[in-house]
């Protein structure tokens, strides 16, 4: 990039590198989690805690006991819960843990007299009234789903909590009650029932309190978020999308990603001047963008400052996912963040592309086999297809698309056919059939989006699974031999994980540690198509645009790497619709058929 970006270092210095917020809600909320184990040991083991006055107590009428036990389990399971939300800086979390530490310091009192329990309650909540101001976050969004989440995890943890509760008092249970016993009186006692094990004295009542308290939680925890008031997902507004047509209308040329930001599921800051975008989602806590900004290069910074305090606003992790050298330039001058290089873009040149010669060799030899066999291709943009043939490639690139779960971010546009889309390019296979299946003669589909006015980008690749191998081999080359007459000069095709270690690692000479680099990598193929990917891109002689990830500091990377996986699709932590209401949602929504098919991707 030529020039210097305006208020670069300058604006760097001002967004990170003032105080450092992290350092205090990250000692709190490790303290939360020890308070919070305490006072559920408290609540739990009858001889966490030896004294006179407990044994006194325990024999007095009206003893508060059992209430007590129940309370401070209570507190100690809602802090373990909050203890994440305070290191994350998040408002509500701080009201939360400043209302229960007085309720668990008195219990540890009331059930333990425990004094030593009460000043680590008060020593905790010392530094969170002197320290409120950092505790500011605003919420993440949110939807329905999570309270279905915690139901499920919050029961699973209150059966194996309330199976503990159940067995620690072997001396005052009466009988040998058996495994199954137990877990029945656990259910029942998370219902607020008695269960088939009995014991004597006072302990039956400490226990179904305990109990009761975990089925409380349980209910008010979920019956919370489920009717909370709720912060979506963002979604792109039509103005907003609007604005972002117009600035890759002027721009677009500059990134072959550019298009991915119209992405109907992602956020959008702008900046001061609107002439610069940075599209996100956030996902887990990680706040993801992908390419470089949209825009004039020289508002950019503009809008790196506005994403930099969405992030610090919410007290997201800020990362950015497969931005180019240009950009992964501006990013860590901006903000001071660090960048790895992830892997490689294959660019085709369309006025280089030829399948003669050695080296075209093998896609020479499979389009010619394909052809032969029956199969012919076509290349249009997608205004000029009919409404009925564009309802039907919709419908089988849903079909076709080989997992439950819709795979794409960075570099998938999540949709086809879409009315604002037009420009983009669709290449289809077609082979007339005895017996024509749902799709008709419709085999495979493989859909481009615009990269300014002179370039397309890969979006999906899908195919009837019952056609002839080599379909997106067959496909790829007749969109490039199509390109001239669209006034198409440049392809960008798969995006290609470590390409470089894996190329450099067999070379002759490779270090015993880049050896053993690209061992892990072919061995993570077995699962994840990175050796594949790279292999299939290389078959057509592209150039390699080397692509990175922005990040913080290295202790962030597994948790974005995790984000990127969620937003990607390769891990799935909500559960699915079935099958019938996703195609119902879909046909609602129209953006339909999305992103990547197992098998054939644009990015693993």
């Amino acid at each position: 990039m030529s020039g210097e970006v305006p208020g670069g270092k300058s604006r760097a210095r001002r967004i990170l590198r003032g105080p450092r917020p992290e350092t205090v809600p990250t000692l709190v909320s490790r303290a939360a989690a020890i308070v919070g184990v305490l006072d559920i040991a408290a609540g739990v083991f009858p001889r966490f805690r030896h004294s006179r006055m407990h044994a006194i107590a325990e024999v007095l009428p009206g003893s508060f006991g059992p209430f007590a036990a129940a309370l401070s389990l209570s507190a100690g399971v809602l802090l373990l819960l909050l203890a994440h939300g305070l290191r994350r800086r998040k408002r509500r979390a701080w009201r939360a843990a400043v209302a229960l530490l007085p309720a668990g310091a008195a219990a540890q009192f009331a059930y333990r007299h425990s004094i030593v329990g009460v000043l680590i309650a008060v020593a905790l909540l010392v530094p969170l009234l002197r320290h409120r101001d950092q505790f500011a976050a605003l919420p993440d969004p949110r939807s329905r789903w999570r309270a279905l989440t915690n139901f499920v995890l919050m029961s699973a943890g209150s059966l194996v909590l309330g199976l503990v509760i159940v067995s620690v008092h072997p001396h005052r249970t009466i009988g040998d009650p058996s495994l199954a016993d137990r877990l029945t009186h656990v259910v029942y006692g998370l219902f607020g029932f008695e269960g088939p094990v009995d014991y004597s004295g006072n302990t039956s009542w400490t226990v179904a309190f305990s109990l009761g308290a975990l089925g409380w939680i349980t209910a008010v925890t979920t019956i919370y978020l489920a009717f909370r008031p709720e912060h979506p997902a963002a979604r792109l507004t039509e103005q907003d999308e609007a604005q972002l047509r117009a600035l890759l209308e002027k721009h677009g040329r500059r990134d072959s990603l550019g298009h991915f930001a119209l992405r109907r599921d992602k956020a959008v800051v702008f900046s001061p001047s609107g002439k610069a975008a940075v599209t996100y989602r956030v996902v887990s806590g990680v706040m993801l963008a992908s390419g470089d900004p949209i825009g004039d290069v020289e508002a950019w910074p503009g809008a790196i400052e506005r994403f930099m305090d969405e992030a610090k606003a919410h007290s997201w992790t800020p990362a950015v996912m497969g931005c180019s050298e240009t950009g992964g330039e501006v990013w860590t001058r901006e903000t001071g963040l660090d960048a790895l290089e992830l892997g490689d873009e294959a660019v085709v040149d369309v006025a280089d592309f030829s399948l003669a010669g050695r080296a075209m060799r093998n896609v020479r030899q499979m389009v010619k086999r394909i052809e032969r066999a029956g199969y012919e291709t076509r290349v249009r943009r997608i205004r000029d297809l009919s409404d009925g043939e564009l309802e039907r490639i919709r419908r089988a690139a849903d079909d076709w698309r080989g997992t439950d779960t819709e795979r794409g971010f960075s570099m998938a546009l999540g949709r086809v056919g879409d009315a604002a889309d037009g420009d983009c390019l669709i290449a289809t296979a077609h082979k007339q059939d005895d017996q024509p299946g749902e799709y008709g003669d419709l085999k495979a589909i493989l859909h481009f989006v615009p990269w300014g006015k002179d370039g397309v980008s890969l979006d999906l690749m899908r195919r009837d699974r019952s056609a002839d191998p080599g379909m997106n081999e067959l496909l790829i080359a007749a969109a490039l031999q199509a390109a001239p007459k669209f006034g198409i000069t440049r392809v960008s095709l798969n995006f290609a994980m470590f390409r470089s270690a894996l190329a450099r690692g067999e070379k002759i000479g490779a270090g015993p540690v880049l050896r053993a680099w690209r061992g892990l990598l072919v061995f993570l193929s077995r699962w994840f198509q990175i050796e594949s990917l790279y292999k299939f891109n290389a078959k057509f002689q592209p150039r390699w645009e080397p692509r990175f990830v922005v990040y913080r500091n290295s202790g962030d990377l597994p948790r974005i790497g995790f984000a990127a996986m969620q937003a990607e699709g390769f891990v799935n932590l909500a559960l699915p619709l079935p099958r019938f209401l996703r195609r119902r949602r879909a046909a609602a929504e129209r953006p339909c058929a999305h992103a990547m098919a197992e098998g054939d991707v644009r990015a693993a």
